[in-house]
């Protein structure tokens, strides 16, 4: 019973404190200095030694202008101990309000030189200089303490934060760097100040510089080439990276999970090359005893099907080659649902690049058959054996497996996306009026790209429909947007060529020109396709293709395995946005202007 009243009695008189602290907090912040200094003499002789609760009421004495009161507090304390060395801090700066500022310097070195061994009283005295924003007197008592303690790298991050606010980036990085001698398990929250903070390049390459020097000087401490490793992440160099990693992953013997991870970062960021290093080291060093190897293997060939597609020059050599590769993985792991994805990216392989329709349809055939095979897996594969079949003009199959996963995942994106390809299946075989009903359905999808597709094809097919008594001009073009699916090019020229000749009047002329400028990226006559795009830019600009033309150009200049003219680019992206602000595209070409531009984005 007594100890359950002593802890009442403790609890009404926390409360109690509580309750006063924060009418003094009020009286303070409302200029009632002299409430507040009565209420924080009180809390600091309740509380002796609570540093706030006598700053405070030093403070409120300053405002009323009673320096002589606030001179006999402070000596009263420093009277009663000594080694409270910040109260000197104080001291000064009672004097410097009443701008005398010698009597001020006295105390602050007073302060400095008084200091004694002591961490805790050290970085009290650096803090009280820090709350009078006196950086350079806070490094002093920071630099004294660490010499008093005889560890040079005891208040090194105090340091490096001090150097942050001071603006000195060099000091701040060398400080933060020797606070990781103490403290490795820093390292995590260092990247974050870095990243924060750093914000040149030449930042990162004298963070860069410190950190192969501390790497030279302090082998044992691993953490060093971990932070260098994240420098090169940072500057996107991940060949550089993968060297740290390689470095790590030997010393340490892992199994490649750190390999890994990077060539996971390199891939997302189209570092085909680094990417493909990574994943085959682990291949080649790791072996199948990694729990890496078969990911790692499937990644590599991922990787090298992306650099070659997405690189816009690749030779017929070099697409049988890839071919040998995927066949290579199919007969080291086998065809099942663990390598689906392997056996879904062959098949793309050999209908879109290599033009070997029966294969790419035998594999997904066989493929979806697999017992186990995840539903979604299964789902996306018969979309693209339903492409397939399309392109060799079989249309009752794909309809037939477009409606199967549309069934199958109706309130689903992947539902949606079966829908709008047999709306287009519909719209291609002329049948608009039933591919326009449902792609105003699609209008309402989740997914933005179907949403904005959908409504694109429905505004398409109302407007040329509109225009027309017949849809013979409508049905050209149609026909033409299926024979490009279906890679017959030379015949969707021919059928544009003739909706150009006959209807040399007609809305569509915009059009024509976009598609004839699509088939020659896809057939990468890149100088071709920019000469269609101009003609959309120069006769067509208030068309509903010129803003896609715009766009479309100015990637076209932009990147380096195309046309290359990033000025060009830059040109292209800012009449865009200025001139066709309504655009879907304004704001993209806007970030890419300014980017160009260099600006930090």
């Amino acid at each position: 019973m007594r100890i359950i009243l002593i802890l009442l009695f403790s609890f009404s008189l926390s409360c109690l404190f509580a309750q006063e602290s924060k009418l003094a907090q009020q009286y303070f912040s409302s200029g009632e200095y002299e409430k507040a200094a009565t209420m924080y003499s009180k809390l600091y002789e309740k509380n002796n030694g609570n540093d706030y609760y006598f700053n405070r009421y030093i403070e409120s004495l300053i405002n009323l202008e009673r320096y002589d009161e606030c001179e006999k507090a402070i000596k009263k304390q420093l009277k009663k101990n000594p080694k409270q060395v910040q109260l000197y801090v104080t001291y000064g700066n009672v004097f410097e309000r009443q701008y005398k500022d010698v009597e001020a310097k006295e105390q602050y070195e007073k302060a400095i030189k008084k200091l004694t061994p002591d961490r805790y009283i050290t970085i009290k005295l650096a803090n009280a200089f820090v709350s009078l924003t006196k950086y350079d007197l806070a490094t002093q008592a920071y630099e004294k303490g660490a010499e008093l303690l005889k560890d040079k790298n005891v208040f090194a991050y105090n340091l490096g934060d001090l150097y942050r606010r001071k603006g000195d980036t060099n000091l701040m990085i060398e400080n933060y760097l020797n606070s990781l001698a103490d403290n490795p398990s820093r390292v995590n929250s260092l990247k974050t100040m870095f990243q924060r903070y750093l914000k040149e390049d030449e930042d990162y390459d004298e963070l860069q510089t410190q950190l192969y020097d501390k790497i030279q000087e302090n082998t044992d401490i691993l953490e060093y080439t971990e932070l260098l490793t994240w420098v090169f992440i940072q500057k996107k160099d991940y060949r550089n990276a993968f060297r740290q990693v390689k470095a790590l992953d030997k010393r340490l013997d892992e199994n490649g999970g750190r390999v890994y991870k990077l060539a996971e970062i390199a891939a997302n960021d189209k570092d085909y090359d680094a990417a493909i290093e990574a994943f085959d080291y682990i291949v080649a060093e790791k072996g199948n005893a990694s729990t890496y190897y078969i990911e790692a293997k499937r990644e590599s060939l991922t990787c090298k099907r992306k650099k070659i597609i997405e690189g816009f020059a690749y030779t017929t050599d070099d697409l049988r080659n890839l071919e040998a590769q995927y066949e290579a993985f199919l007969t080291e792991f086998g065809s099942s649902k663990v390598t689906a994805s392997i056996i879904a990216e062959l098949a793309d392989l050999e209908a879109f690049y290599l033009n070997d329709l029966d294969k790419a349809i035998a594999l997904l055939s066989e493929m979806i058959e697999y017992p186990g095979l995840d539903k979604n897996v299964k789902a996306n594969g018969k979309l693209s054996l339903a492409d397939f079949y399309l392109m060799q003009s079989e249309i009752w199959e794909a309809t037939l497996l477009y409606s199967q996963v549309d069934k199958e995942y109706k309130d689903d994106i992947l539902g949606h996306e079966a829908r709008y390809r047999n709306a287009k299946l519909s719209y291609y075989a002329g049948d608009f009026q039933w591919a326009q009903a449902q792609f105003d359905v699609l209008k309402a999808s989740t997914s933005k790209l179907i949403s904005n597709d959908a409504i694109d094809k429905s505004v398409f097919i109302m407007d040329n429909l509109g225009l027309d008594t017949t849809v013979t001009a409508i049905k050209l073009y149609s026909e033409s947007e299926l024979l490009v699916f279906q890679n017959k090019h030379e015949d969707a020229f021919n059928k544009l060529d003739t909706l150009r000749r006959d209807f040399s009047d007609h809305s569509l002329l915009d059009d024509v020109y976009y598609a004839s400028a699509k088939i020659y990226v896809k057939e990468r006559k890149y100088v071709k396709a920019a000469e269609m795009y101009q003609k959309i830019i120069d006769n067509h600009i208030e068309e509903i293709r010129a803003d896609n033309a715009l766009f479309e150009l100015a990637e076209l200049y932009e990147n380096e395995n195309q046309l290359n003219d990033k000025a060009k680019a830059k040109e292209l992206y800012e009449k865009l946005f200025l001139e066709l602000s309504g655009s879907t595209y304004a704001v993209e070409a806007r970030k890419r202007y300014r980017r160009l531009r260099g600006d930090d984005i």
